[in-house]
This record gives C-alpha cells, sequence and structure tokens, in this order.
C-alpha cells in the first residue's frame, strides 16, 4: 500500500504545484520557498533536536507553550518547526522569531524525506495533531527515530476516510512511538484505524492550556476605550463567506435596536479580507479596515481585520464572541479563546473540529448554538439586551477552561520518557 501511495503521490506533485501556485494567486505567498517543499534549505546551524511540526496557524498555536516548555526541559537540543501554510510560518515567526529553525515541512516522498531527515538529523519528531505522512513514518522509525503524535484527534467527519485507508494508515501508525489523544472518543478512533493500544495515551487537549498574555485584558479596554465604551461589541473570528453572510444578514436587521452596534469581521484566510470587506459594504454598512489604523469612528458599523495574528486582541475587546467556520460546513474554529477570555461565545451547527469542547461549552452554559441567521439574530439581540447573562456565561466558560488545562505537562512527561529510552 505504502508502495501505491508514493507512486500515487509523484504522480500527483505536479497538481499540488498548481493548487499552491493556484493559492499564490490570492495569497502570494504560496509562491515562495517552493525549494523548502522539496528538503532543499541551508541545514541548521546545530543538528540533532526535535523536530515539530503544525499543519497551520491554529496548530502553531497550539503547539506554542509545549515548545516553549520543550525549550525550556531540553536547552541543550535544538528545536526545529516545520509548517504547510504561509499563515503557519508567519504565526511560526510572530511567536518564536529566530530561537527555533523554521522550514516547510517536505513533501512525503521517500527521496524528499530522506534530504529532510539527513539535513536536520532530529533524535525526536513531535506531530501535531493527526497528520499521518507514511513515508516520513517509515523514514523516520528505520533511523530509530521516536515518533510522537501531539494533541491526536480523528473527527466524526474524516473517520470514513481514514477507515478506508486503513491498510496505509494502520502501518504508518504503528510506526509511531506514542499516541497522546486528546479524549477518549479519539482514542477508540485511533484504535479504529490501526493504531494499537499500547501507544495510545489520552493526555487531553492542549488548547485548554492556552496562556492568555496578562497584558491581553488591558488591549482589549483600551480599544474598547478607543471605540467608546457603551457601544456593544460583536466580534466573529476565523470566518468564512457564510459565516459572514449569516451574520451581516442578522446584524442589519439589529441596527435599529442597537444603532450604535459594532460588527468586528475577522476572516479566517488574508486573501479573504477585500472580499468581507466587500461584503459589509453591499451589506449598507459603514466600513473600516484595521490596515487604515485602530481608530474606529462613531458611525462605523463594521470593523473588518485585514490583519494576521490580532484576533485575541479583538475577543478581549468584545461584548459577544461568534467562532466562525460554524454556519458553513467547515467545522469550526477554536472556541476555546474567547471563552479563556470569559467571553460568551455563539456557534453555528458545524462545529465537529470541535465537537467535544464545543458541547462542553454548550453544557456549562458557556456557549449557544445557533441553526441559520434567523436563530442568530435572537440569540445575539439576547446577549446584547442582558449584561448579566453575558458576564455569566464567560464565567462559565472561564472555568471550564481552567479545569481542563494539564495537558502539555502530561504530554511532555511522554517526550521526556521517549527520548530517555532512545538515548538510554
Amino acid at each position: 500500500m505504502r508502495s501505491l501511495y508514493t507512486l500515487l503521490l509523484y504522480l500527483a506533485t505536479p497538481l499540488v504545484l498548481l493548487y499552491l501556485s493556484l493559492r499564490g494567486l490570492r495569497s502570494a505567498d504560496y509562491f515562495k520557498r517552493w525549494p523548502e517543499r522539496f528538503a532543499r534549505f541551508d541545514p541548521p546551524p546545530q543538528t540533532g533536536g526535535i523536530v515539530v511540526h503544525a499543519v497551520s496557524m491554529g496548530e502553531v498555536n497550539a503547539a506554542s507553550m509545549m515548545v516553549q516548555e520543550l525549550a525550556r526541559r531540553f536547552p541543550n537540543d535544538p528545536l526545529y518547526f516545520t509548517t504547510l501554510t504561509p499563515t503557519g510560518s508567519t504565526r511560526i515567526r510572530e511567536l518564536f522569531g529566530d530561537t527555533v529553525f523554521h522550514v516547510y515541512a517536505p513533501f512525503d516522498l521517500p527521496t524528499v524525506v530522506r534530504r529532510f531527515l539527513d539535513r536536520v538529523r532530529p533524535r525526536m519528531l513531535i506531530i501535531m495533531e493527526t497528520e499521518i505522512w507514511p513515508n516520513l513514518y517509515h523514514e523516520a522509525a528505520a533511523r530509530g527515530i521516536p515518533i510522537l503524535i501531539a494533541n491526536a484527534r480523528i473527527s466524526e467527519r474524516s473517520i470514513g476516510g481514514y477507515r478506508r485507508l486503513q491498510r496505509l494508515t494502520g502501518s504508518a501508525l504503528r510506526k509511531v512511538t506514542r499516541i497522546c489523544a486528546q479524549s477518549p472518543v479519539d482514542r477508540e478512533r485511533l484504535l479504529e484505524v490501526g493504531a494499537t493500544e499500547p501507544q495510545i495515551t489520552v493526555t487531553g487537549n492542549m488548547k485548554f492550556d492556552v496562556r492568555m498574555p496578562p497584558s491581553l485584558n488591558e488591549e482589549g479596554e483600551a480599544i474598547r476605550a478607543a471605540w467608546g465604551s457603551q457601544r456593544r461589541v460583536l466580534v466573529a473570528g476565523s470566518t468564512h463567506e457564510g459565516d459572514e453572510s449569516a451574520l451581516l444578514a442578522a446584524f442589519t436587521r439589529m441596527l435599529p435596536k442597537f444603532p450604535e452596534a459594532l460588527l468586528v469581521l475577522v476572516p479566517r484566510h488574508p486573501e479573504r479580507f477585500t472580499r468581507a470587506a466587500q461584503l459589509a459594504r453591499q451589506a449598507g454598512l459603514a466600513v473600516a479596515l484595521r490596515s487604515a489604523g485602530m481608530s474606529c469612528p462613531a458611525g462605523t458599523q463594521c470593523f473588518v481585520v485585514d490583519a494576521m495574528g490580532e484576533l485575541l486582541r479583538f475577543y478581549a475587546a468584545c461584548d459577544v464572541a461568534f467562532v466562525g467556520g460554524s454556519l458553513e460546513a467547515i467545522g469550526g474554529h477554536n472556541v476555546l479563546e474567547p471563552a479563556a477570555l470569559a467571553k460568551p461565545v455563539v456557534v453555528g451547527p458545524h462545529t465537529e473540529n470541535f465537537a467535544e469542547i464545543t458541547e462542553q461549552l454548550l453544557g456549562c452554559g458557556a456557549a449557544v448554538r445557533v441553526a441559520d441567521d434567523a436563530q442568530l439574530e435572537m440569540a445575539l439581540s439576547r446577549l446584547l439586551s442582558q449584561p448579566e447573562e453575558r458576564d455569566w456565561m464567560g464565567r462559565a466558560g472561564f472555568e471550564l477552561v481552567r479545569s481542563g488545562q494539564g495537558a502539555v505537562t502530561r504530554t511532555l512527561e511522554l517526550v521526556e520518557a521517549a527520548l530517555t529510552a532512545t538515548t538510554g
């Protein structure tokens, strides 16, 4: 199966490059640094460290505390951080600067993977969430390099695909030293697609271990003061077009009741910044852009954050947070960030990517689920009218996040055990 997979991957490589080119038409960063994807880069100053791989910005954020702790616990081991997307790359640079060696992850072709391992010579691979790369896993295991999957999860939406490819995924997973599952449900799904019982430990979800900078609440208060503390502010984070269309429809109907309200749109992808502003103007709203400055005149009805890496400060400034990717079949994005800031959370029906966490937030009363723009309007109108309910929901979410922490510590204990077993 791996030979067939490799053949198909070689045949598909031109299509992958075409895909990167098409993405590059919307985001020029996709045209850059192609040699890195074939493991052609200058070797790091020091080899023999720990590789951490995270697909994109969300996984980089989830891995950030673990990487900080790796640097503290293993000061003599250089850290290498790989990602697949420009947004992930930008976030790595924002968080770590030059303290980690960063390149794009190699395509999962045998010759490319070997070249990558030859240049970096890692003593461990840590893969965030469930990125299964058969050739990378095979080559690393053949060299005696331990592999750990951190924050492992398999969503209900993706389990069918893994089942169909079980011979391939199962053989790859059995090359892994340790799998740190987010939940008992993920543990059962991992067993179903080929992992073995001794490999898996349920360590919890590392995203609960989010640490908000101490200055973040102060930043949020400063933003609100500049905008006008009496304004009701709805922040919609990580939005896609389906989210924005529904939000704009609901928000425009709410304006007669809340004429001073402000909708803050934070699109998920930079190539959508212009389109989000266009949709808001088409809805008849007065629009201001973050790129023009932080000022938001009293007449502004929609503030579009056309910048990356700033969502948290706007969550800190809001009365209500809507988490995007949930009103269309994207699967939803990180609901823990606004909850950790003690903000009431609103989501749509599609939250498969954070299914268990969303259910926990709904169960403790920290979140509200809506099906469409009509229900969205009703929920937002109620929350914007009732500060006591907002405060209660925010406190409930904050306590849930605090009680779920500890996954990073449990994961690092397994990292240390795997490294000790290899060297000892």
